[in-house]
């Protein structure tokens, strides 16, 4: 028997990186689970979940979405709003359409995410839902203020929702991961050598220097956080923004 047997999760951007870790952890746990992003073909990789098509930017998307998860596994009962889009820049080149694109993602989508799943988690009697922050959603990030200010907001949104349901059977809260060793670090990566002229050893070791242990998080520490806050044992940990940063103080 699995420590979550019964329960039905929704992972978003399930198909990649930090996303893909939490579904294999949940599913590994017993859980039914859902993998949503916009790239059907990275969801179908994920072995032993159901790939669902969905925006989280869209919210008739997000409804939708959610729908078609309910049809195959029923009501949700674990909601990870890991959908997000990471990329730096100066205040400059942060232009409207920069910026809305960068909240319509990270912050409207994960309101959107747990607007969608809530409902079922008070009518169960029993729900967690995970916000994938980032270490920028608790201090300021250099050359990215967009970025930090929609990876704040979820938090806010995380403490704002946690105050409103405090006394429900349910859970909300954040985790803030520095680094992690994803797809977004390659991009990032590329980025480094392209502005800076570094060689891709350099560009990795000041990625992995961000980081004050010195390397780079590997998805599955993200995803055991995820875990535990989904056991029974993380019942009493509500409106929390959990560091998980090598340090980072």
């Amino acid at each position: 028997m699995g420590q979550l047997d019964g329960r039905h999760a929704v992972v978003t951007g399930g198909g990649t990186g930090i996303g893909r870790a939490i579904a294999e952890a949940l599913r590994d746990a017993g859980a039914a689970v859902t993998v949503t992003g916009r790239r059907r073909e990275k969801l179908e990789d994920v072995a032993g979940c159901l790939p669902v098509a969905m925006d989280v930017a869209d919210e008739a998307s997000v409804l939708a979405g959610m729908a078609e998860a309910r049809a195959a596994h029923g009501p949700i009962h674990i909601c990870v709003a890991n959908a997000g889009v990471a990329e730096g820049r100066n205040l400059a080149e942060t232009d409207a359409d920069f910026w809305r694109w960068m909240m319509g993602i990270n912050l409207d989508g994960c309101l959107y995410t747990f607007r969608a799943c809530i409902p079922d988690m008070l009518e169960a009697g029993w729900g967690r839902a995970i916000a994938i922050s980032s270490i920028a959603g608790v201090k300021g990030l250099k050359g990215a203020a967009a970025y930090t200010a929609s990876k704040h907001g979820m938090i806010g949104l995380v403490r704002g929702l946690a105050a409103d349901f405090v006394s429900k059977p349910l859970t909300i809260n954040a985790i803030c991961p520095a680094y992690v060793e994803t797809d977004i670090v390659t991009y990032n990566l590329e980025r480094i050598m392209a502005r800076t002229g570094k060689s891709e050893a350099e560009a990795m070791a000041l990625m992995q220097g961000a980081n004050p242990h010195g390397r780079l998080i590997d998805p599955a520490e993200v995803a055991q956080m995820a875990l535990y806050l989904c056991s029974d044992a993380a019942g009493s940990v509500h409106g929390q923004a959990l560091q998980i940063s090598g340090g980072e103080i």
